[in-house]
């Protein structure tokens, strides 16, 4: 009895005007169910519902029948009494039952007969696309997906266009349903109102379906239509690739046409920027969001960070305390907020740190909001005691850390062998990394690492051996290459194959300034000082760096430029006093700046 009453409530709740009288109370209806009103709007009686006594009946039973598993029944007498009252709200009730059975085609049955009572009806005809796409009968989907457009207002139709591939998000055949899609939009490719929108959806499904190139193609159609929309640089944001240079293009394209651009938009081209690790002009891009968007956080803490990673403690700073500033003011959501705060407060122990203000760093890490930030916050305090001669106590403080998973058994193990490195206790990073590359065979980078530890340690043959390892097991593996072609080429030794294995590094990472720092060093070792003079003048410019600094100047050294060599080398001692590299060119060439 009591299933019956919840039955016969859901009942009348669903079909609008059931009764053909009001009844005396509203129905408690969530407010995402209530139309919006005017403000002055007076209590509106739904329509008349079609449903006699005997169609309710109806309803009912086929309802009960469908809830105690009869669903082909429930189904039948649902979609039937929809049919007679061509009610929207009957037709979804007998698609969701068949769908709740798993029966896609009685689903598609129902869904077809609610468009075909109601051609107007956006919803109804999304459900048959939706349907099959979820029957994966991808070649049927083309007259919905024109439908959808064409049901849109004028106004809305930009929007409708580009939510579309979100309806293929899950098929398999990507190709084909980009095929399907292009020709569903074949009219609104050619309007100017809808043609930008419509290109950057087909770019989007090329993108999916792994045709870059013609997802470029398609964003560079829907730019040359409409310069300033938003869309087709997004688009050309996530295809950005040395190998497609015309996408960053295109993206800066927008920028300079459109000043005021949305600072999201410049702030995901300054990430990617620093994704390419080409810092100074993400640092200009930065720059741009923080004066015209001085109220925009994220810009702030981002330039905060690679402020601090380029040593300009005093605008790093700046930067870090307007974000904290701003962080409380936005409507960010709160986890973002956290994470954002988290990162900022590290930053500051970290800049606190490098002025050797211990104190002050503390205070900061004591700051930390967020508690998924702690094995960050426990390392950098760890790092402050070893500075301070408490080298066992540091060590102790990560391996304190709670360890619910592998994952972080390899996180304490790495902050545990970079507090060493830090420390120049090369041997004992060494040792633990060998017990990391046991634990973790299939990572490859700490391998890398291991070997980096040995070339510290002066074991070559071993550093060469674990190297050639990496690549044996991650051919991609760039670092690898450009570590063991740079050893040769700092060595002096077989220089023909250091130069092959640092072109090998830029064929993954054509953009990297530090392999074309290597790169440069095997030209100068090979005699070519004329090519490393021009190899190091662009990676110092686009990357300046002790260790490239280092370089640089020798070479120029070498040819004579003396006064500039020396600028050069001061240039390297304010980004990093303590750089190995520089000191050592310095007291090699017995230089005294």
């Amino acid at each position: 009895m009591k299933q019956l009453i919840s039955v016969f409530s859901a009942l009348c709740l669903a079909v609008p005007g059931l009764w053909a009288q009001p009844v005396p109370t509203a129905p408690d209806l969530p407010p995402a169910a209530l139309p919006e009103a005017p403000a002055a709007a007076q209590a509106v009686t739904p329509p008349p519902s079609s449903l006699d006594g005997e169609l309710f009946y109806q309803v009912l039973i086929g309802e009960l029948t469908a809830r105690e598993g009869d669903a082909p029944t429930g189904f039948s007498l649902m979609l039937d009494a929809a049919r007679k009252t061509n009610d929207a709200q009957l037709y979804q009730r007998a698609a969701d039952i068949a769908l709740q059975s798993r029966s896609g085609d009685a689903a598609l049955q129902a869904a077809k007969a609610w468009h075909q009572a109601q051609p107007a009806s956006r919803e109804a005809n999304r459900y048959v696309l939706q349907i099959l796409v979820a029957l994966n009968r991808i070649t049927e989907t083309a007259e919905p997906l024109k439908t959808e457009v064409q049901l849109a207002p004028l106004a809305e139709r930009p929007v409708t266009i580009a939510n579309l591939p979100r309806f293929f998000a899950r098929v398999s055949d990507k190709k084909l349903a980009t095929g399907v899609l292009e020709n569903a939009l074949a009219d609104e490719l050619k309007a100017p109102a809808t043609g930008p929108a419509a290109w950057t959806a087909v770019g989007r499904m090329r993108l999916a379906a792994g045709d870059l190139p013609a997802a470029l193609e398609a964003a560079e159609r829907a730019q040359a239509m409409d310069l300033v929309s938003e869309a087709p640089a997004l688009l050309a944001l996530e295809l950005m690739d040395p190998k497609l240079p015309r996408a960053e293009a295109l993206v800066q394209k927008y920028l300079e046409g459109n000043p005021k651009a949305l600072p999201e938009i410049r702030m995901a081209y300054a990430r990617a920027l620093l994704d390419s690790q080409r810092y100074a002009e993400a640092s200009a891009q930065l720059q741009v969001v923080t004066r015209d968007k001085p109220d925009y956080p994220e810009g702030w803490l981002v330039l905060g960070s690679l402020q601090l990673q380029d040593n300009q403690l005093a605008p790093a700073q700046t930067s870090l305390l307007r974000y904290i500033e701003l962080a409380g003011q936005g409507d960010a959501p709160q986890a973002q907020t956290s994470r954002g705060l988290s990162q900022a407060y590290l930053s500051l122990a970290q800049l606190a740190e490098k002025r050797k203000d211990f104190a002050a760093a503390e205070s900061w890490l004591n700051k930390i909001p967020d508690a998924q930030e702690l094995v960050q916050a426990q390392t950098r305090r760890a790092s402050l005691l070893a500075k301070q001669g408490k080298m066992p106590e540091a060590r102790q403080l990560i391996r304190q850390l709670p360890e619910r998973n592998a994952e972080d058994k390899r996180i304490k193990l790495m902050a545990e062998v970079n507090l060493l490195r830090e420390q120049k206790e090369y041997r004992g990073a060494y040792e633990l990394l060998a017990q990391g590359v046991t634990q973790f065979p299939d990572e490859p980078e700490l391998l890398y690492d291991q070997a980096m530890m040995a070339e510290k340690l002066d074991a070559l043959p071993e550093m060469e051996r674990l190297l050639r390892e990496v690549v044996r097991r991650k051919p991609d593996y760039h670092h690898a290459y450009n570590a063991l072609g740079y050893s040769l080429a700092d060595r002096n030794v077989r220089l023909p194959e250091a130069k092959e294995l640092i072109l090998k590094a830029l064929e993954y990472a054509p953009e990297d300034p530090f392999i074309r720092d290597s790169l440069g060093w095997a030209e100068f070792r090979l005699g070519n000082k004329a090519e490393a003079l021009k190899i190091f003048e662009a990676a110092y410019k686009a990357k300046p760096d002790p260790e490239i600094a280092a370089h640089f100047g020798e070479v120029l050294w070498s040819l004579g430029q003396r006064d500039k060599a020396t600028a050069i080398w001061k240039e390297g001692m304010l980004l990093n006093a303590e750089n190995e590299t520089l000191l050592q060119t310095l007291k090699r060439l017995r230089v005294r700046l």
